[in-house]
């Protein structure tokens, strides 16, 4: 698959197919593709959690997503939990910040890998949809995630039901000024 066919398909599914099993060899080639997106001085400080045990699945549902997204993840295959090493990308060696930016270098780092990530479940037949409204420090507990980490965003993957429109995307000449 292009790029290209990969990034116009790719949607923010909501409804996913009972029944899809993901394997973690599947997860980690979508892992791996992720790393290859560029960081702060190479840090790497992306760190990922993956959930496929139901139980474990159901216990993400109860303790740590609002209802609104328990219902838009029901029936994924998968929950991958993103998360980012604090205070590295966007820092020096002695701890302090290079620029403006700090640890938001860190989840703009993420940002990048999730997108990879993101293109290669698509690529793999699987769709995604990025949930940025969750219980960090219930994630935390539940998937021992370090306090040096920032816990950013879950990611439910599966096979969508339906095919979903993609919503009407802003005209290149009105977000690009070129000098």
């Amino acid at each position: 698959m292009e790029l290209m066919q990969a990034a116009s398909i790719r949607r923010s599914i909501r409804a996913y197919q009972p029944g899809t099993t993901i394997t973690v060899d599947e997860i980690k080639e979508m892992v791996a593709c992720a790393q290859l997106a560029p960081s702060w001085k190479n840090s790497q400080t992306a760190r990922y959690y993956a959930v496929i045990d139901p139980a474990k699945m159901q216990e993400v549902f109860d303790k740590a997503l609002p209802a609104f997204n328990v219902n838009s993840a029901t029936n994924s295959a998968a929950l991958i939990i993103t998360t980012f090493e604090m205070k590295r990308a966007g820092f020096d060696r002695e701890g302090n910040a290079d620029n403006e930016l700090g640890d938001q270098w860190g989840a703009y780092d993420l940002g990048l890998q999730n997108e990879n990530l993101l293109l290669k479940a698509t690529e793999m037949g699987y769709d995604t949809l990025v949930m940025g409204i969750r219980d960090g420090e219930a994630l935390r507990t539940i998937l021992e995630i370090p306090d040096s980490q920032q816990v950013v965003a879950v990611i439910s993957v599966g096979k969508r039901v339906e095919d979903v429109p993609m919503p009407k995307r802003k005209e290149v000449d009105s977000i690009l000024k070129v000098f």
